[in-house]
């Protein structure tokens, strides 16, 4: 893995669980970590909820755009995160993948997406422990 890692958070609509993962880390990395979120089938906008539920923990992503997932920015990446999007996320020999099942925020209310945000809030500082060296963890 490079000195200042990249992590990919890859989902079908570029609009929810990618979005709020992408805020959490750019969040709680700072600087230590390089952030990327993509879709497959990106959505016109943000899930509304989402945006919502981050906005209630301090964290603004109403001005992130839904992007289309490209080749180049999984070849970027030392760390690929998948979040629903199936076998639709090329595979490169010595990159991370991880399948993280997340219930969709589609659709959801406030009240639904907000244990969805604190899950995802969970699985980013166990990543954050493990990618970033322990000197720069407490930085």
């Amino acid at each position: 893995m490079s000195e200042k890692p990249t992590v990919l958070f890859v989902c079908v609509h570029n609009a929810g669980r990618s979005q709020m993962a992408a805020g959490w880390l750019r969040e709680l990395a700072g600087n230590r970590v390089e952030v990327l979120s993509a879709g497959s089938e990106p959505a016109d906008k943000l899930n509304p909820m989402a945006v919502a539920a981050m906005s209630e923990v301090g964290i603004d992503i109403a001005t992130a755009e839904p992007k289309i997932l490209t080749v180049d920015a999984v070849r970027e990446s030392d760390v690929v995160i998948t979040m629903g999007c199936g076998d639709t996320c090329p595979i490169f020999p010595g990159k991370r993948y991880e399948d993280w099942e997340l219930t969709d925020p589609a659709g959801k209310s406030l009240d639904d997406v907000r244990p969805i945000r604190d899950e995802i809030r969970g699985r980013i500082e166990a990543l954050i422990a493990e990618i970033v060296p322990a000197d720069e963890a407490t930085a």
